[in-house]
């Protein structure tokens, strides 16, 4: 019987966790046939360093920062910022969209949202 209340709680428990929204910050592309984009490398959000990829965070107002691509000849992307307002229960894919192939520079843009089954707002 104390086992079974034990394992009654314990799912009490994660159920309140999970129903606390999030969303999750991608850096790779979802469109892997557009011609010039590519994914990023996401350096950091809001300042904080991140290592995981795709990076659980919370809804509201964010600023990313995401390494492009190096071209040939370079040994790093640059980078560049992103300012998202963040909705909860979506999966944000970026990317990096340039000119041409041979450029360093690039504009970040969400390449995709896609809604997280099972996540309730």
């Amino acid at each position: 019987m104390k086992t079974k209340l034990a394992g009654i709680a314990v799912l009490a428990v994660l159920a309140g966790c999970a129903s606390a929204p999030f969303s999750y910050i991608d850096g790779n592309r979802y469109f892997r046939a557009e011609i010039n984009s590519y994914s990023v490398i996401v350096l950091d959000i809001d300042g904080r360093s991140r290592l995981i990829n795709p990076i659980p965070i919370d809804p509201g107002q964010h600023v990313i920062r995401v390494q492009g691509p190096p071209t040939s000849g370079f040994t790093y992307g640059e980078t560049r910022t992103i300012t998202l307002d963040v909705k909860p229960c979506n999966r944000y894919y970026l990317k990096a969209v340039k000119k041409n192939s041979l450029e360093q520079d690039f504009e970040p843009q969400v390449d995709y949202v896609e809604p997280i089954a099972g996540c309730k707002a």
